[in-house]
C-alpha cells in the first residue's frame, strides 16, 4: 500500500454512479430480465475504463472500478454465492430497530418525496442453505480494472468487498444455527474474493459501514451488547484476513450513505478501538459528515498504530457542494499534525453510488469537481507540511 511519503495521496471510497447504458442493464439483470452476456461484460469494460481514466484526470491517485458492475454494493453476493435467495418477509436490517423515530414530520416528509429507485432497492435475499460459490464473478472485476489501468498514471489500484458484518446485518439468516456460525460462513466464502484481489495486486478495501451504523439502525440492549456484536463481526472479518497481508488490506466505516439528522449515530470514541482491531493496514473514517466532521479530536487521545494509515473522508458524498480546496488542505493538515503527514490520504465520507440508481444524490459531473477540489487541496496541503 502506498504511503503518503513526499505529498498527501488522494482516493475515495469506491463506488460511482453507473452510466445510463450500462444502468439500463443492472435493472434489467436485477429484475430477472434476459440481458446478453457479451454486450453486458462490454458496456461493463468500457465504463470501467472511463471511470479509471477520469477518475485519473481529477487528480486521484489510488482508483477503483467504482463497482460499476454491482447493482448494490454489498448485496450482489447473492448473485454469486448458492446459499442466498428468496426475499425476506421483513423490510430493512436484520433485528431492526424499535427505537422511536426522533423527527416524525420529517420522516413522513421523506416518505412523500419522489426520489430515485435504486436497482436493488427491493431486493433482500434470505440465506436460506448452505453457502457455496456459483459464479466467481470477481475475476472479471478484476480482469476489467486490470485493462482499465492501462496506460494511466496513477499510484494505485483497490477494489471493495463487502465484511460478513455488513451481509449479516442485510441478508437474514434462516438457515445457520447461530449468527456466529453465519458470519463465519460468510467469511469462509469472501476470504476467496478477498484473496483473489489481492493477489491481482490491488489493495483490498473492506466496507463494513455495520460497524458504526448498526447501533442506530439495528436493535441493542445496552452499549455493551452492541460492542460484543460488532466484536464478533470483526473476529470472523479478521478470520477471513487470515494469511493476507496487511499492507494490502484497508477497512470502511461510515454511519450510512444517507442524508438525515443522524443524531443517533454512536461516537467514533465509542467503537475506534474495535476498528483498530481489524487486521488492516489503513482505516478509512468520516470527516466531512457534519454529524463526525468535530471527531478529528478522537486522534488527540487515541493513538494510530504504528505503520497504519488513516484515511479522513474530508469530501462528503451526499451533497452537491464542491468544497473549497483550502478547506480540504485545512482537514488534512490537521489530521497529519494527528498522526504525521506520511500517515494521512486524503479519502472521501462513503461512496457516491452505493447503489445503483437512476438519479444519484451527488450529479456525476459534480462528483468530477469534488475529485478535483481534493487533489487541488491535497496540493496545498503537501506545500504547508513539505515545504
Amino acid at each position: 500500500m502506498k504511503r503518503s511519503t513526499d505529498r498527501i495521496l488522494t482516493t475515495h471510497t469506491g463506488s460511482l454512479a453507473r452510466p445510463p447504458e450500462l444502468l439500463q442493464m443492472l435493472a434489467a439483470r436485477s429484475n430477472g430480465q434476459e440481458v446478453d452476456s457479451a454486450a453486458f461484460a462490454g458496456a461493463l469494460r468500457s465504463a470501467v475504463s472511463r471511470s479509471v481514466r477520469e477518475q485519473a484526470e481529477s487528480g486521484i491517485d489510488i482508483v477503483s472500478d467504482g463497482e460499476l458492475g454491482k447493482p448494490q454494493f454489498s448485496d450482489y453476493v447473492a448473485d454469486r454465492l448458492d446459499g442466498l435467495e428468496g426475499q425476506s418477509p421483513r423490510a430493512g436490517f436484520v433485528n431492526p430497530s424499535q427505537r422511536a423515530e426522533p423527527f416524525p414530520a420529517y420522516a413522513g416528509w421523506v416518505a412523500g418525496q419522489t426520489v430515485g429507485i435504486g436497482v436493488a432497492a427491493g431486493r433482500r435475499p434470505m440465506c436460506v442453505g448452505p453457502l457455496g460459490w456459483k459464479d466467481r464473478a470477481y475475476e472479471s472485476d478484476i480482469a476489467n480494472l486490470k485493462a482499465a489501468l492501462a496506460g494511466q498514471q496513477i499510484e494505485e489500484a483497490f477494489l471493495p468487498s463487502p465484511s460478513p458484518g455488513i451481509l449479516a446485518m442485510r441478508l437474514p439468516n434462516a438457515f445457520y444455527p447461530s449468527e456466529e456460525a453465519y458470519l463465519y460462513a460468510l467469511a469462509d466464502m469472501l476470504k476467496d474474493e478477498y484473496r483473489a484481489i489481492v493477489d491481482a495486486g490491488f489493495v483490498l478495501q473492506i466496507d463494513a459501514p455495520d460497524t458504526a451504523m448498526a447501533w442506530d439502525r439495528q436493535q441493542w440492549d445496552s452499549m455493551a451488547g452492541f460492542r460484543s456484536a460488532v466484536a464478533l463481526r470483526i473476529e470472523a472479518l479478521n478470520h477471513a484476513l487470515k494469511g493476507l497481508p496487511e499492507q494490502q488490506v484497508r477497512f470502511h466505516v461510515c454511519w450510512g450513505n444517507g442524508e438525515r439528522p443522524h443524531t443517533g449515530d454512536v461516537p467514533l470514541r465509542d467503537i475506534v478501538d474495535l476498528v483498530l482491531e481489524v487486521k488492516a493496514a489503513a482505516y478509512s473514517v468520516e470527516a466531512a459528515n457534519p454529524r463526525h466532521a468535530h471527531e478529528w479530536e478522537v486522534w488527540q487521545d487515541v493513538k494510530l498504530p504504528d505503520g497504519k494509515v488513516l484515511i479522513p473522508g474530508i469530501i462528503d458524498s451526499l451533497t452537491n457542494f464542491v468544497e473549497h480546496p483550502e478547506l480540504v488542505a485545512q482537514r488534512l493538515v490537521q489530521y497529519a499534525a494527528l498522526v504525521g503527514r506520511e500517515n494521512v490520504i486524503a479519502g472521501t465520507v462513503c461512496g457516491f453510488g452505493t447503489s445503483a440508481s437512476a438519479s444519484p444524490r451527488v450529479h456525476p459531473e459534480i462528483v468530477l469537481a469534488k475529485f478535483r477540489a481534493m487533489a487541488e487541496g491535497a496540493e496545498i496541503a503537501s506545500r504547508r507540511l513539505w515545504g
